[in-house]
C-alpha cells in the first residue's frame, strides 16, 4: 500500500472508531427479546435498531399473505420500526402494510413512509394517497424521497413541498419530518445547509452505511458527524448495497450488519423477504458487541479494493435505484 493509501486508510478507521464512542452502552445491549433498541435523535422516541424495508414486501415474488406474515412476525418479535415509500411497487408496498397494521399492530410500530412530490400539489397528494394505503390517520415520520440531485433542496423548500409537508404536520397527519437519499453524501449536505439557511430542523435523514460507503463517496464519513452534532436521527440503508455487496465475497452478511449496527445510527432498515432472513437480522443484534479498533481496520482493509470504485454500490454510480429519474413525474 502507497504511503498516502495508508495514511487515507488510517484516518477512515480513526473516523469510524471515533463515530462508535458517541454510541452509548445502553444502545449497544440486545434487549431479552435479542434486539436492540435507540434514540431516535432529539424526537425521545425509541426504536429497534432493525428496520423492517418496506420495498421487499411488496415485490411481485411474494405474495400478500407472506408478506403480512412477514410483517407480523417481525413486531411478534420485537421490531418496532416499519419503513416504506408512497413509490414502492406502485403503493402495493404500503397497502400491504396497511392491511397488516390494521389487524391491531398500528399501534405497536413507529410508521415511516415517504413521498416524491416536490411541488405543493404533488406532496400533499402523495401524503394522502400514503395513508390512505396505510390505513392510518397519520404515519410516524414522514421524508422526503431521493434527494439525489443538486436542485431537490430548492425546489421542496421553493415549490411549495416543504410547505405541504408542514401543513400535514400541522394537520396531525405527520409528526416527524425527514428526508432521504442514497446518490451523494454532498446533497445531503446540500439539504441539511438549506434546511438551516431557513431555520428548519430536520428530525431523521436516511442515508445508505456499510462497509464499502466508508471508501467511496461516503455518508459515514461526511454526512453522519454532521447528524450526531445536529441530533438528527440518521437511519441506514443498503448495508448490502442490495445484494451486491455479498456478491463481492469481502464480507459475511452478519459482519456487514455488525458493521453497521456499531455506528451511532438510529435505524438500520433492511429488505426482510423471508423468515430466514429476519433470522439473520436477530443473529446480527443478538451477536452484537462494539467492534474495536483493530476489528474495524481488518473490516475496511478487507473491503478497501473492492469498494475503490464504487463498483459494488451501484445506487451511486448509476441510475440503477433511482427511481425518481426514471418517472420525473412523481417530483411534480
Amino acid at each position: 500500500m502507497y504511503r498516502r493509501e495508508f495514511l487515507r486508510s488510517a484516518a477512515a478507521v480513526a473516523g469510524i472508531a471515533a463515530l462508535a464512542s458517541f454510541l452509548p452502552a445502553e444502545e449497544a445491549t440486545p434487549a431479552s427479546n435479542g434486539m436492540i433498541y435507540r434514540k431516535l435523535g432529539r424526537t425521545g422516541e425509541r426504536v429497534s435498531v432493525i428496520g423492517l424495508g418496506g420495498y421487499h414486501i411488496g415485490k411481485p415474488k411474494i405474495d400478500e399473505a407472506t408478506a403480512i406474515r412477514l410483517i407480523h412476525e417481525s413486531i411478534d418479535r420485537g421490531i418496532t420500526f416499519m419503513d416504506n415509500s408512497w413509490d414502492y411497487n406502485g403503493g402495493v408496498s404500503e397497502e400491504r402494510m396497511g392491511k397488516a397494521l390494521a389487524s391491531g399492530y398500528r399501534g405497536k410500530v413507529f410508521l415511516m413512509t415517504k413521498i416524491d412530490g416536490r411541488t405543493k400539489a404533488a406532496a400533499a397528494r402523495q401524503i394522502d394517497q400514503s395513508l390512505e394505503r396505510l390505513q392510518t390517520d397519520h404515519v410516524d415520520l414522514m421524508q422526503f424521497h431521493e434527494i439525489i440531485r443538486f436542485e431537490d433542496p430548492d425546489r421542496i423548500f421553493g415549490e411549495g413541498g416543504m410547505a405541504a409537508m408542514l401543513e400535514a404536520q400541522k394537520a396531525g397527519k405527520v409528526r416527524y419530518i425527514g428526508f432521504t437519499g442514497h446518490k451523494d453524501p454532498y446533497a445531503h449536505l446540500r439539504m441539511l445547509d438549506t434546511a438551516r439557511a431557513r431555520g428548519f430542523h430536520f428530525d431523521a435523514v436516511q442515508m445508505p452505511l456499510n462497509v464499502m460507503d466508508a471508501h467511496f463517496r461516503s455518508f459515514g464519513h461526511e454526512v453522519l458527524p454532521v447528524l450526531v452534532r445536529e441530533g438528527i436521527a440518521p437511519l441506514g440503508m443498503k448495508a448490502f448495497g442490495d445484494h451486491f455487496i455479498l456478491e463481492s465475497n469481502t464480507v459475511t452478511a452478519i459482519e456487514g450488519l455488525h458493521y453497521c449496527l456499531n455506528l451511532p445510527e438510529a435505524v438500520q432498515i433492511t429488505g426482510i423477504d423471508s423468515t430466514a432472513v429476519l433470522d439473520q437480522a436477530f443473529e446480527a443484534t443478538r451477536t452484537f458487541k462494539p467492534m474495536s479498533e483493530t476489528a474495524i481496520a481488518a473490516l475496511l482493509d478487507r473491503t478497501r479494493e473492492a469498494a475503490r470504485n464504487g463498483q459494488f454500490e451501484l445506487y451511486k454510480t448509476t441510475n440503477h435505484f433511482d427511481g425518481t429519474a426514471h418517472n420525473p413525474q412523481w417530483l411534480g
